[in-house]
């Protein structure tokens, strides 16, 4: 028996190779400022200066929104969060002084699981979002959309 010759090309074609289009470079570090300025904004005012977790978010997704749609994105997802944060923990203060200071006891613990939650989700965010991925937060409110 004999292998009969090959019809076609006998030269083999490069594979072709999956062409990723993301967010550039630029898009990428902007997204993972707009995470991180939320931990600058947090150190630089103090964790009980609620206003200062937003604020960096809130500056660079208002300068870089339109020009950089990755950035857009996180931005708001980064504003969104810190917010939500803000307003749990001024809830928490609520609650413990309308209990005239026994409601520490809940509100404590509360605070510190979800100051811990809000770093290593704030760094979560940041890595994916310098890896180019969209990241969700969980249990935050979409208030800006």
């Amino acid at each position: 028996m004999s292998v009969p010759p090959e019809t076609g090309a006998t030269s083999p074609q490069p594979p072709y190779e999956a062409v990723h289009v993301g967010p550039g470079s630029q898009e990428r570090q902007w997204a993972l400022f707009a995470h991180l300025s939320a931990l600058a904004g947090c150190i630089i005012t103090g964790p009980w200066a609620g206003w200062g977790c937003f604020l960096g978010p809130l500056i660079i997704w208002l300068i870089k929104k339109d020009t950089m749609p990755f950035v857009d994105d996180q931005g708001k997802e980064a504003l969104n969060f810190n917010i939500t944060m803000a307003i749990l923990c001024v809830a928490l203060v609520i609650i413990t002084v309308i209990t005239f200071g026994l409601g520490i006891f809940v509100t404590a613990p509360i605070g510190f699981i979800a100051g811990i939650a809000w770093l290593v989700l704030t760094i979560v965010a940041a890595i994916k979002a310098n890896e180019g991925v969209r990241y969700r937060y969980p249990f935050t409110l979409r208030l800006i959309k």
